[in-house]
């Protein structure tokens, strides 16, 4: 995506028509010792309200993502992403749906989600001169206490590390790693993501 230079003082005048600004986080996302702002932007559409049998009224609009960078007398765009995420009210079947968290950490842009006794996936976006790209996958597939598998992928270096507890007990973990190196593949930018949903890496390549 070409990002603007543009400042704007207010987070909020970023925000597009017809979307509303749902969270906030900041961080130092491009190692320049200032706050960055990470922005979850939803979709205002009616049409997209829906009345659930057991849960009510519940909104599945979708959400985006919105990353700007702090500059002297303001901010300026560094990344967005106005689709790219569920609603928080998908159903999550005969659990609830996973919980989405972006946040800055180690200068890296974290995209986490969190599903509770099932585990969890994140992907690792760093900075680029125009965008963020995808640098890293990592997933753990739990069975309430117990791990059963973690994948690790680094997509600098191109290697993939599957972790598989072969433990009996619930209780024991004992891993069995694979090393493997991955396939080239194109970049992979924050503003490029169609759906998190089906960017699924679980599968060896």
């Amino acid at each position: 995506m070409e990002t603007s230079t543009e400042l704007k003082k207010d987070i909020t005048d970023f925000v597009p028509d017809g979307y509303n600004m749902t969270e906030k986080s900041f961080g130092d996302l491009n190692k320049d010792g200032t706050e960055d702002c990470i922005m979850i932007i939803k979709k205002i559409d009616p049409a997209n309200i829906v009345n659930d049998k057991y849960r009510g009224k519940l909104d599945r609009n979708r959400r985006g993502i919105i990353v700007l960078f702090k500059k002297e007398g303001g901010y300026e765009l560094a990344s967005e992403n106005r689709n790219c995420f569920s609603s928080e009210n998908e159903d999550g079947g005969v659990y609830y749906a996973p919980e989405l968290l972006v946040s800055a950490e180690k200068g890296n842009l974290k995209v986490h989600y969190a599903h509770g006794r099932y585990g969890y996936w994140n992907y690792t976006f760093r900075s680029t001169h125009s965008d963020f790209e995808l640098i890293g996958y990592d997933m753990s597939s739990n069975t309430g206490p117990r791990v059963n598998s973690m994948t690790s992928i680094n997509f600098l270096t191109g290697k993939r590390l599957d972790k598989t507890n072969v433990a009996e007990g619930d209780d024991d973990e004992v891993f069995e790693d694979q090393w493997t190196k991955i396939k080239p593949m194109k970049p992979i930018t924050l503003s490029g993501v169609k759906d998190f949903d089906e960017l699924d890496f679980t599968s060896p390549n």
